[in-house]
Order: structure tokens, then sequence, then C-alpha cells
């Protein structure tokens, strides 16, 4: 009877630590936290450095970028739609929404400065 009462007490632990470690752990994507309240949400200042259409890529010098915690810089991102990169030249000033898709920050949704 101790040994199914001990075998059941230690299931309960780990069952217990395991729901626990789920609902505690960040948002993490290669590194990158994003608040999640924040990372749908906010639109971000660039202006279009390069366009790859053939690489389905676009370089923004873009603001900082809250919601991962990234300062203002020059990068390179994969866009979700390449019809996106149609709408866009190097020069242009845009706002852009970046969410991580598949492991890398993606530029989901761009638009014309106004």
């Amino acid at each position: 009877m101790r040994a199914i009462v001990s075998t059941l007490s230690i299931l309960l632990l780990v069952a217990t630590s395991a729901v626990f470690a789920q609902t505690t752990a960040p948002t993490q994507s290669k590194g990158v936290a994003a608040k999640p309240a924040q990372a749908m949400t906010d639109m971000v200042d660039g202006e279009v450095r390069k366009v790859d259409k053939d690489a389905h890529k676009i370089t923004l010098r873009h603001a900082e970028i809250k919601q991962f915690d990234m300062p203002a810089m020059t990068m390179v991102f994969p866009v979700k739609e390449p019809a996106m990169l149609d709408k866009v030249k190097a020069g242009d000033k845009v706002k852009f929404k970046v969410q991580t898709v598949g492991g890398a920050l993606t530029v989901t949704e761009i638009e014309a400065a106004k």
C-alpha cells in the first residue's frame, strides 16, 4: 500500500511540475522573446533599403521593435507573402509588423508611412 501511495505522489509531483513549466515558460524563438500582448499589434517605422523579390526578403532600416526588445538597426527580413514586395521600393518610408514565423522574424504586414 505504501508503494502505491509513494508512486502516486511522485506521479502527481511530476504532472504538477510539467503543467507549471508550460504555463510559466516565456515565448521564445531563437533567443528572441516577444511580449505576448504586443506581438501582433505594434507597427514599426522603417525605411526600405533593398527589395529582393527572388529571395522573398526585404532590407529595412527600422526603429526599435519593442515587442522583441530590439534596438533600431538595419536588417534583412523574410516576408510572409512575396506579393508584399510589389508595393514597396528602396527609399520608401513604411510601417510594418513583425512576427516569428518558422523561427525567423518575418514581416507579416507592410504599408506606406503616412
